[in-house]
Formats: C-alpha cells, structure tokens, sequence
C-alpha cells in the first residue's frame, strides 16, 4: 500500500521529512516548531524513563541545545517504514560533532508520525562518547540524574511476533529473509550466547560503533564488546521491541533498525561500582547494515551514563536533580 504524501508533507518523502525538521530544530535552532511537529500529548522514552507531554520535549531540546552550542549534528542514516497508509516509523542515526574538533558522538531517534505529527518516540543517545573526551567522573555524572523509570508500551510484554506487530504497531512483511537473519543472530548471539556463531551472520570485515565513540572490527571484536556489556548482568536477556527496514543507496542499501530492551540483575562484573543484584532495563537500538546477504555493519546504541544513574538509584545515591529525559 503507498504511503499517503499526508505523512510527510510538505517534504518530499519521509527521509527528506526527517532530516530537514530535525535540522530546523537543533541545528536551525527554531525549537517553537516543536509545537507544530509533535502532538501536545506525545510520548518520549528516554534512557531516563517515558515522558508525556510535548512541553518536557521543548524544555528538554533548549536545555540540550544550551548545554553543547558549539556542536551540530546531520542525518548519518533514515531507515523509515510504513505503519499503515498514513503514519511511518522512523530510525534516525544523527552523528553531532564540532565543525573543526576531533571526536563525535550518535543519537538514534526513532519517531513514529502519524499524518505528519510525531506521536511517540524512542531515543538514546551516546553519551559515553562526550564524558570519556572531557575526562569526566562517569559516576559523578550517573549520580547527578535521576531514573524516573518507564510508562506505558515500555513497560508491557514484548510483541510476540515483531515481524508482524512492533509497539509501534503492525508493520509490513518487508525484507522477511533478512529481518528473520537478524531475529536469529539476537537468539542466536546475544540471548543464548552462542559467540562462536558471529561468522554465521556477519562478514568477516564487520564493523560494529558503539559507544563511547568506539569502533570495532571483526568477529573477535564482535564478541569482545558484547562479553564487555553482559559481564556485568550475565544472565540478561534482549527483548526485540520493534523493527524497520528501508532500502536505499544514499546509505549503502538494505538496513534494518531493532529497537531492543535489555533487562537483567547487575550481579556480575562490578564496572558500575558496587553490586545491587537488581535488574536494569536499558532502551537500546541497533542499526544494520547487509552487504551480499550478510550483516557487514552494526550502529548500537544505548546511554551508559543513564545506565550509570538507574544502578546508582537503586544503591541508594541521591541524585542531584531531575533528569532531562529529551
């Protein structure tokens, strides 16, 4: 079914659509035009919990935008998917960076807009990247924020078939073999930590950015950056919240996005400070790129310095403030 021009006009298609009004926002400055993008009623889950209205959203950009001025960010990816005839799904990787300065850092936002209006979102943002340049106390700053914690479709079951139905809602049975490929690498790899089984869906000169602006290559590396997050929760578990797939040259062609929820009791490795034995549930999205029928690039995302504060919170820190979930 083609997409009604509704959803995205006055834009061209929804790639054009997003990029031009997030860099009317953030990068134009113009943040009023949030309250004509975003419904009043908009929902926001953040690495800090769920946000309800469009006012936090427009707070929380002119705080963002105050705090780093120096920065400015572009479309690094747009993998956009249909959800229904008038409304699509979003997975917008941004790179932020200053113009003469060494060193970046990556946002994924992924928007659902309904008949051109931003309905519900779900963002993380590498904020790792940022902290480790300036040389900052990771766990000063985890404690400055407080964990509000999650509402609404965050906090239900996984959908039972997110080839199918996403939190977002249903989806189109675009690209089966490779979203059934990737499915299978998260059971496969990640969940029942069968390592040696990275060659089964990656090339070998695989490229994995994750966070804290790092860069990782080939399968040992795959795996040595995945055993770095699980040590720490080593029974955890990746719940596959939804999923896009978009086709398109201008970003090397097939990519599929995976918005993920890992959950799992911080009782293993302390790199967090002091154990709590208390689970974490950490909003994480990932990026695929496929070359020739193989997974040949990952973008994964996740705010480790929101992870920090969560496993601070139920230590019993106090935090310093609210945090700015936007």
């Amino acid at each position: 079914m083609p997409l009604d021009p509704v959803a995205y006009q006055p834009y061209k298609d929804p790639d054009d659509f997003i990029r031009e009004v997030t860099d009317l926002i953030w990068v134009d400055r113009s943040i009023s035009y949030i309250r004509e993008n975003y419904e009043p009623d908009s929902i926001v889950h953040g690495a800090y919990g769920t946000s309800t209205s469009r006012a936090e959203v427009i707070e929380g950009t002119l705080m963002r935008i105050s705090d780093t001025p120096d920065r400015t960010g572009q479309a690094e990816d747009v993998i956009w998917e249909a959800r229904g005839d008038d409304a699509f799904l979003s997975s917008h990787l941004v790179l932020s960076g200053h113009l003469n300065e060494i060193g970046v850092s990556r946002t994924i936002a992924n928007c659902l807009y309904r008949r051109g209006r931003m309905v519900e979102e779900w963002v993380v943002r590498d904020s790792l990247a940022g902290a480790l340049r300036s040389g900052a106390d990771l766990d000063e700053l985890a404690r400055a924020q407080a964990f509000r914690g999650y509402l609404g479709s965050w906090t239900e079951a996984a959908p039972a078939d997110p080839i199918a139905v996403g939190d977002s809602g249903a989806r189109p049975d675009d690209y089966r073999s490779e979203v059934e490929l990737v499915i299978d690498m998260i059971n496969t790899v990640w969940n029942d930590r069968d390592l040696q089984k990275v060659e089964r869906y990656f090339q070998r000169d695989l490229v994995l950015l994750t966070v804290g602006d790092r860069t990782i290559i080939r399968p040992e590396g795959y795996r040595r950056a995945l055993l770095r997050f699980l040590e720490s929760f080593p029974a955890g578990q990746f719940e596959i919240r939804d999923i896009q797939t978009n086709y398109d040259v201008r970003y090397a062609g097939l990519r599929v996005a995976v918005t993920w929820k890992f959950t799992g009791d911080y009782n293993g490795r302390a790199n967090y400070g002091p154990l709590t034995g208390k689970p974490v549930d950490v909003l994480g999205i990932s990026q695929f790129t496929f070359h020739q029928g193989a997974l040949v690039k990952e973008v994964r995302l996740w705010d480790d310095i929101a992870l920090r504060a969560q496993i601070a919170g139920m230590r019993g820190d106090e935090p310093v403030g609210p945090s700015n979930i936007y």
